[in-house]
């Protein structure tokens, strides 16, 4: 097999790989439980633009009598023929509305059942961490907003007007081979001579207009990609506004979003120049198109074969079919953006898949009622290796510390016991009780105060007394009137009050087992001392699970640990006083 062969066929299986994603991604809507509503919807839509087609067939017809009553000077045929297009356009009115309608209202219901889905693909099984510790997808917020929506929109939109296309090109067909006639060339009779001129000018025009713009697929891919990454750049200013301020960071980061638009703008110079080259095609294409029939059909009206309204049917005629074969001329750049989007959205479902089936190096169970490692080992995603097999046991109640100098894997430790992190091997044994783990910087919502400070729960799970009192104890009673307040709390509240926050949380939730990952660091030694005496006081039945670098916290866990080269080493304890 020659090298240009191995390429076409290469590309052939990778065509065939995208359709066959692209129909495993279109077809779940048309089989859920929405599917009765979902196929009324179609048939409907579908039934209109039948209906529009049918009028245009019939406008075809119309324009010729109309003309002829022109030629004629026939008023009697005039009047009535207006009267017939009135009760024609507002029939075509009224189709045009309530299709444009009830296609709004799919795409939506279709946008709104895909976005359900893979908002729960996304979120579950930890995927959105997942996929940003390994880096697999770029933006995707853009994929889960702007793709879906584009993908359900254009997908509809191009399907409903192929089949307009196909159906009105079917039509018209039989009615310009019909009124068209026939011609001799070179000594051959050619029937129907205007249908074969219109498939001969369309096919043409589509050869040339995909030699044309085919480059529009990738770059709308990377358009779409330098927009989203532009636009993420523009919302991590905002959310570090007061640490860039506080560095006079404006110059460097003025640099890094003009580093992330340079890309959107030579990229869409580039856009600029195949839509260009595009559009000259295109509106040359159409200006042509709306003369060609008129020359081709000229030789026939001044030999006094047809009339005038002969000759304004076949140029309608003429222009419906040839709108018809140029369809993939007219829909290129969108059929572009679609397999853009597509691509995108393909790419990101594959990506989540990978992330769900790969498999977990280290098991982790929910069993017992004691926290267990059995020959847990732990490394980063390059293989470098943060702990060797170690093995533990802690029991309830026996309040733990873990130290260690700073980059040694005391918090990978921890994501490994929540589930988090897969790089190593063993056995995580966690208690099968409720646990809660609050890392060093706590996430707020943006929203009430009462829905920051109770989440993961909902706001309505807790009382508006019981919100105080955890307000009251974690020394944050100042907040207390604001918790019907909405704002954005991760800017409103310094670094100590959220890590308080988090703490007042933590005795809302209640939990038997508490991971605490340096979670009042933000704080002085007293705040610290004041708080996880409160937690201990609050929570009489947690077993604490803590890291720190602080030797205040020694005498609040009796049992204490220290990750350093690669082990954990037994230390000495400080009792309580």
């Amino acid at each position: 097999m020659t090298d240009s062969a191995e390429y076409r066929a290469a590309n052939d299986a990778v065509r065939s790989h995208f359709f066959k994603r692209v129909w495993q991604l279109t077809t779940p809507y048309w089989r859920s439980e929405e599917k009765g509503m979902a196929w009324l919807l179609l048939i409907v839509v579908i039934v209109l633009s039948l209906v529009g087609v049918g009028l245009n067939v019939w406008l075809n017809s119309w324009y010729r009598d109309f003309y002829n009553a022109l030629q004629n000077k026939d008023l009697k045929s005039f009047i009535h023929l207006m009267l017939m297009f009135c009760g024609i356009a507002a029939v075509f009115i009224l189709t045009a509305v309530y299709r444009l309608y009830l296609t709004q209202m799919l795409t939506i219901r279709w946008r709104r059942w895909l976005t359900e889905r893979h908002f729960a693909a996304w979120l579950g099984d930890k995927n959105y961490y997942r996929l940003e510790q390994r880096g697999h997808t770029d933006n995707p917020d853009q994929r889960l907003s702007e793709d879906l929506n584009s993908f359900t929109d254009t997908t509809l939109t191009l399907g409903l007007g192929l089949i307009r296309n196909l159906v009105s090109l079917v039509s018209f067909s039989v009615i310009l081979w019909g009124v068209s006639g026939s011609i001799e060339l070179f000594g051959i009779t050619i029937a129907g001579y205007m249908f074969w001129a219109a498939l001969l000018y369309a096919a043409v025009g589509s050869w040339l207009t995909h030699l044309i713009a085919r480059r529009l697929i990738g770059l709308n891919n990377r358009q779409q990609r330098y927009e989203a990454d532009l636009r993420f750049g523009l919302v991590r200013v905002r959310e570090n506004a007061e640490s860039i301020a506080l560095y006079n960071g404006e110059a460097n980061e003025n640099e890094r979003l003009m580093t992330r638009f340079r890309n959107v703008w030579g990229n869409f110079w580039e856009l600029m120049k195949v839509q260009k080259r595009l559009t000259f095609f295109s509106s040359g294409y159409a200006q042509v198109a709306t003369v060609f029939p008129f020359i081709v059909a000229a030789p026939r009206y001044f030999s006094g074969q047809i009339q005038l309204g002969e000759l304004m049917q076949i140029n309608s005629a003429f222009g419906n079919v040839q709108d018809g074969l140029s369809w993939f001329i007219d829909a290129y750049a969108s059929l572009a953006n679609w397999r853009a989007t597509c691509d995108r959205l393909l790419s990101f479902r594959s990506a989540m898949a990978e992330t769900t089936h790969e498999s977990a190096n280290i098991d982790v169970r929910k069993t017992g009622g004691d926290l267990q490692l059995q020959h847990l080992s732990l490394c980063l995603s390059d293989g470098r290796e943060l702990l060797e097999p170690s093995s533990l046991t802690v029991k309830t109640g026996e309040h733990l510390l873990i130290g260690g100098p700073s980059g040694g894997g005391k918090s990978t430790l921890l994501r490994a016991m929540s589930g988090l992190w897969r790089f190593g091997s063993g056995v995580v044994q966690m208690p099968d009780a409720r646990c809660l783990f609050v890392p060093q910087k706590p996430y707020l919502p943006i929203g009430t105060l009462a829905q920051a400070l109770s989440y993961p729960e909902q706001a309505g799970q807790y009382s508006a007394e019981h919100l105080a009192e955890v307000l009251r104890l974690c020394r944050l009673e100042t907040l207390i009137p604001r918790l019907d307040d909405a704002d954005h709390w991760q800017r409103v509240l310094s670094p100590g009050e959220q890590q308080r926050l988090a703490v007042a949380r933590a005795l809302l939730y209640a939990p038997s087992w508490l991971f605490l990952d340096e979670a009042t660091s933000a704080l002085d030694e007293a705040d610290e001392a004041a708080l996880y005496q409160v937690l201990l006081e609050q929570l009489p039945g947690v077993t604490l699970v803590s890291i720190g670098h602080r030797a205040s916290l020694k005498r609040f866990h009796p049992r204490q640990l220290r990750l350093e080269e690669r082990r954990l080493r037994e230390t000495e304890a400080v009792l309580p006083a």
